[in-house]
């Protein structure tokens, strides 16, 4: 995990008795002030934890001849007093307060991973005069975004595979027979932050010292992107999930910043977590604003593929502000993590803003990648598999972790129908059952949310062993394993 090396003073919580372990549970009652390295043993510095009642507790770390104690070292430290199973992520949103300065170091990492898009579509316009008739006129549009880099493969030739929105290098209203017969974008070029650029219309001045617009060979606007754009390919995307896939040679990354990398994937993300979005607002250059999550699921109706009706998206909620030109950044955590990619605002509401969460965002990218990669031609873009179950969802309820100090929605999914010849059927599953756990190749993923099921669907591959652990009777039952083949796998849009 990349986040910040070293702390000298923390803020953390600490319990009300304390005088056995410098860490346990939160009170409001007392807590940490400052800690500081107060003398040596030989082999281990000794650490000083005072607290707000004027209560002090003592413990040790390797020598170390900063004189500072790193948030690792907290870590290690805690897990050995308590014995309690916590990640280092869980550690550091219940028991350190991030101060503002630390808040900006984990920013400026994730600026390395961030990336501004400019897709660029052949649209067309269409008029009448008295002369010519009706008559079509077309030129190049440019559309503005960002993007994150998601997988960076740094062995000769290998590429750089970078994640943003389906909508970014989608245009409806692209002339398709002149833009290569698709709507995804024509040309895409990125650019890594600080060492930012823009296109522009190249010109040219004639004999009487008239400046004219330079064309190209089809007579559309000649743009110029300048030495720091980097060319992209699209390798696939999903508008039903508001993904799509670029990707570059590494080398072509390295060649403008050497210091350029992947994003870091978060294990989990919750109400009330730090949301640091960083993309191209209004087209101004690769910035970032902060906020909150404000809920982790909320159904939105966006407008993709312009046929004025739209489809509901799962989506993150943020406070977040954001305006155009975000959509496709990232939004990090305050460990630098990546949580979700930007996509869409409320309109004017700058402060209700959306993610699409982290679970589509790499369900979708790895599947897009995965098929890529696979030297099959006939598999491109992404694919899931239907269970073929119909289900209901009931007893939603809140339920909060003391340890983890976040909790989160459970529902019961209940098993309405089950279709004849599917893959529900072939594992054993029967009406009236409660779906519990997905097993996929041995591991087993606990089924809180309906929209689990769907999440983990974007995971599977062909030649994976599946089950489902049901409700029945009111006891846990491990049905029958099922072998995923290639015919079960759908294409998604």
């Amino acid at each position: 995990m990349r986040t910040y090396a070293k702390v000298a003073i923390a803020t953390l919580c600490a319990a009300a008795v304390l005088a056995v372990h410098a860490f346990a549970g939160c009170s409001s009652q007392s807590y940490v002030t400052s800690i500081a390295k107060t003398g040596t043993d030989g082999s281990n510095d000794i650490y000083t934890v005072y607290y707000s009642d004027g209560s002090s507790t003592t413990f040790s770390v390797a020598n170390n001849s900063s004189g500072n104690v790193s948030a690792e070292d907290l870590y290690a430290e805690y897990k050995a007093q308590t014995g309690e199973d916590i990640t280092y992520e869980q550690f550091l949103e219940k028991y350190l307060t991030v101060s503002a300065d630390q808040s900006a170091v984990v920013t400026n990492y994730c600026l390395q991973s961030s990336m501004k898009i400019y897709a660029q579509f052949v649209e067309s316009t269409y008029g009448y005069n008295p002369r010519e008739g009706l008559y079509k006129s077309s030129d190049y549009n440019i559309y503005t975004g960002a993007a994150v880099i998601y997988d960076m493969d740094e062995s000769t030739d290998g590429y750089t595979y970078l994640v943003t929105n389906y909508h970014v290098v989608y245009d409806s209203s692209a002339d398709t027979q002149l833009n290569g017969g698709k709507n995804t974008a024509l040309y895409t070029y990125g650019y890594l932050y600080g060492s930012e650029g823009s296109p522009y219309a190249e010109t040219q001045t004639d004999s009487y010292g008239n400046q004219t617009v330079v064309r190209d060979e089809n007579g559309y606007t000649k743009y110029n992107y300048g030495d720091y754009a980097i060319p992209l390919e699209y390798v696939g995307g999903s508008i039903d999930n508001d993904i799509a896939v670029l990707r570059t040679r590494t080398s072509n990354i390295k060649a403008i910043n050497p210091n350029a990398c992947e994003v870091e994937i978060a294990n989990s993300y919750h109400v009330g977590q730090t949301a640091i979005a960083i993309g191209n607002p209004e087209d101004g250059g690769i910035s970032v604003t902060r906020g909150v999550i404000s809920t982790v699921d909320e159904n939105i109706l966006l407008d993709i593929d312009g046929d004025n009706i739209g489809s509901y998206y799962r989506s993150m909620r943020i406070d977040t502000p954001m305006y155009q030109g975000n959509s496709g950044g990232g939004l990090f955590n305050i460990s630098g993590e990546l949580i979700g990619i930007t996509n869409a605002g409320a309109g004017q509401e700058e402060n209700i803003n959306y993610a699409v969460p982290l679970e589509i965002v790499t369900g979708v990218a790895n599947n897009i990648i995965y098929y890529a990669n696979d030297n099959n031609d006939s598999t491109n873009g992404a694919y899931d598999i239907t269970f073929g179950v119909n289900v209901t969802t009931s007893g939603s309820a809140y339920v909060y972790d003391s340890d983890k100090g976040y909790g989160e929605v459970v529902e019961d999914i209940n098993v309405e129908s089950v279709e004849s010849n599917t893959i529900a059927a072939a594992i054993g599953v029967q009406s009236g059952d409660i779906l519990k756990k997905l097993v996929v190749n041995g591991t087993t993923y606990t089924l809180n949310r309906e929209y689990d099921i769907s999440d983990l669907a974007l995971t599977i591959r062909a030649g994976d062993v599946i089950t489902f652990v049901v409700e029945r009777g009111g006891e846990e039952v491990t049905l029958t394993d099922y072998t995923v083949t290639s015919g079960d796998l759908v294409a998604i849009d």
